[in-house]
């Protein structure tokens, strides 16, 4: 093994180059593992969208019914989660960064939704 730096040299010669690549080995396993259960946690928490990019993350989410679905702006800009036809249901004054707004869904249905700032920005909750 070539040093890539003087430093590697220092460290080949004290730990050996064994040691240095499982050391390496264990530092990428604790960041990979980390990183997964991090996401996971996020990912499985029933009920979360963010707001993210110009977007609502899940678009479409399936709840059974009596889940509070909690929205949460990570965009730089404001935004809002208004329901879209008759039953305005939804109706968030404007989220900054890291507000958030929730609703508890009692009702089985398809439940629409959008950013009155930015109209392009839609999303579904369908309640089972």
């Amino acid at each position: 093994m070539t040093p890539a730096w003087p430093g590697d040299v220092v460290l080949m010669l004290w730990l050996g180059r064994r040691r240095l690549l499982q050391l390496i080995a264990a530092g990428a396993l604790v960041l990979l593992a980390g990183s997964w259960l991090g996401w996971h946690a996020f990912a499985a928490a029933p009920g979360a969208v963010v707001i993210d990019n110009f977007a609502f993350a899940p678009g479409a989410l399936t709840v059974p019914r009596g889940t509070t679905v909690t929205w949460t702006n990570k965009d730089d800009e404001p935004h809002t989660v208004t329901s879209d036809g008759e039953a305005k249901l939804l109706k968030s004054p404007a989220l900054d960064t890291d507000d958030s707004f929730s609703f508890t869904f009692d009702k089985a249905g398809t439940y629409k939704y959008f950013c009155t700032i930015h109209p392009r920005m839609q999303g579904t909750v369908t309640v089972e």
